[in-house]
């Protein structure tokens, strides 16, 4: 069983920065899965921003595009996916959820939110305008 744990979530002016980790763990021993982060603002619907494809391309929302940045630490006995998030907008302010499937996914950012299988609990994000 995969459990995800995020973090790093706060309260960060607009043009500011923030990295949000999510912590992996548990049967993670293979290279067929999906990840994302994913996140959702009071009132809206989940919304990917970053989708990462089994083979690792990366397919970023055009709301974060060039401003978020997802990568993944693989050193051992420690598996973190980040989200390195840049020129925050108070737009940007939602709970950010990291997630993960088994499956193989080619389909990137137009892969919908309740295809993944295995959920965070998520890390709030406020941006402050």
């Amino acid at each position: 069983q995969v459990q995800l744990v995020e973090s790093g979530g706060g309260t960060v002016q607009a043009g500011g920065s923030l990295r949000l980790s999510c912590h992996i763990s548990g049967h993670t021993y293979t290279s067929n899965y999906c990840m994302g982060w994913f996140r959702q603002a009071p009132g809206k619907e989940r919304e990917g921003a970053v989708v990462v494809n089994t083979g690792g391309s990366t397919s970023y929302a055009d709301q974060v595009r060039g401003r978020f940045t997802v990568s993944k630490d693989n050193v051992v006995n420690t598996n973190i996916l980040y989200l390195q998030m840049n020129s925050l907008k108070p737009e940007d302010t939602a709970m950010y959820y990291c997630a993960r499937d088994p499956r193989v996914c080619r389909g990137g950012i137009r892969i919908p939110p309740d295809w993944f299988q295995i959920w965070g609990q998520g890390t709030q994000v406020t941006v402050a305008s």
